[in-house]
């Protein structure tokens, strides 16, 4: 039999997690690629697990509004507790790898994410980490370029091409944001889709960044 005070403890932290996550209007979930984020002048780090795997890899999973505005760092009383993703702890380390310098394991990228927008999400942080997890397989997007022909080659597509070989994978329009390699050309650096409040479905963007721009042709990168 479950403890009354167990299940006491149990209200009492669902209640905070309501009391301390505003309210929001969608997700962005947010993946880059690892490519495009070294090939810059700034350049990258490897993640000190090793090298990241030629894929896709998540940015975040952001609450926001349709405004353009969002929430964040909800609950400093919530930090992050690398405990509570222990079972997930391989799959992060493929699927959220850390680029930025100097190398690390990880953790500090998670914990950002987490402090940042997790705490602002109404999800606990095993869930978060979850469902952006289950989101970014769902997705698939090198996947769903590559049987479209656009593949990380060194070579330029038409920006009309990524976004509607995403639009037909996924079933929802894409935001493409560019970044620029040493030389100054445009590339493939990271993708926005939208996701309703409850973390599970995609859906149509109610508004777009405005930031990363893309020309008409870009650049997607080997790695």
């Amino acid at each position: 039999m479950v403890s009354p005070i167990l299940i006491k403890l149990l209200l009492l932290h669902s209640l905070a997690l309501l009391a301390t996550a505003q309210s929001f209007d969608f997700f962005y979930l947010v993946q880059q690629w690892p490519g495009s984020y070294c090939d810059t002048t700034q350049g990258c780090c490897y993640p000190t697990t090793g090298t990241p795997a030629s894929d896709f890899g998540i940015h975040g999973l952001w609450p926001n509004n349709n405004d353009g505005s969002y929430p964040s760092n909800c609950n400093p009383n919530d930090p992050f507790d690398p405990t509570q993703i222990s079972n997930l702890l391989t799959q992060m380390q493929t699927e959220w790898p850390s680029l930025s310098c100097p190398s690390s394991d990880d953790t500090s990228f998670w914990e950002h994410e987490w402090d940042k927008h997790g705490t602002c999400s109404g999800l606990t942080e095993e869930a978060y980490f979850s469902a952006a997890l289950t989101l970014k397989t769902q997705s698939n997007l090198l996947q769903t370029l590559t049987q479209a022909g656009i593949t990380p080659n060194g070579g330029s597509y038409s920006l009309s091409s990524v976004q509607s070989a995403i639009t037909s994978g996924v079933g929802h329009a894409p935001y493409i944001q560019c970044n620029s390699d040493q030389y100054g050309n445009k590339q493939l650096f990271e993708i926005y889709l939208c996701v309703d409040t409850s973390a599970s479905n995609f859906i149509d963007c109610p508004i777009f960044p405005t930031g990363g721009a893309c020309p008409s042709s870009i650049a997607f990168p080997s790695f």
